[in-house]
C-alpha cells in the first residue's frame, strides 16, 4: 500500500526555486509510475509531470517543460519536483500521486494521492 506525503511548498517571488518532496511510506514505491498533478483555485486539476519506475523515463506537460524537473529515487522511497524559474501561473496546491497499472498523464488512473502542498509565487 502506498501513502504519500508530500513536502516543500512554499512562497517565493517570480524567478525563483523550489524543491517539492514527496515521500513514501509503503514498501512497493519501485512498482509505481509517480506523477505530480496541481490543482489552482477554481480550475481542475492538471497534469505536470510523470516519471516511470526505474526513472529512466519522464514526461513534462509543455507548460513545465524545461523550467520543472521530476526525478525519483527508489532506494528512499521518494520522488522529487524541481520547480526553477517560477511563475504566478504556476501557484496552486501540488499533489503527489502513484499508479500501480499504467503510465498516463490522466489524474483519474492515478491509485493513490498526497495531501497536497500549496506553491504560491509572487510578483
Amino acid at each position: 500500500q502506498v501513502q504519500l506525503v508530500e513536502s516543500g511548498g512554499g512562497l517565493v517571488q517570480t524567478g525563483g526555486s523550489l524543491r517539492l518532496s514527496c515521500a513514501n511510506s509503503g514498501r512497493t514505491f519501485s512498482s509505481y509510475t509517480m506523477g505530480w498533478f496541481r490543482q489552482a483555485p477554481g480550475k481542475e486539476r492538471e497534469f505536470v509531470a510523470f516519471i516511470v519506475r526505474s526513472g529512466d523515463y519522464s514526461e513534462h506537460a509543455d507548460s513545465v517543460k524545461g523550467r520543472f524537473f521530476i526525478s525519483r529515487d527508489n532506494a528512499k522511497n521518494a520522488v522529487y519536483l524541481q520547480m526553477n524559474s517560477l511563475k504566478p501561473e504556476d501557484t496552486a496546491v501540488y499533489y503527489c500521486a502513484a499508479a500501480a497499472s499504467v503510465v498516463s498523464r490522466q489524474a483519474r488512473l492515478y491509485d493513490a494521492w498526497g495531501q497536497g502542498t500549496q506553491v504560491t509565487v509572487s510578483s
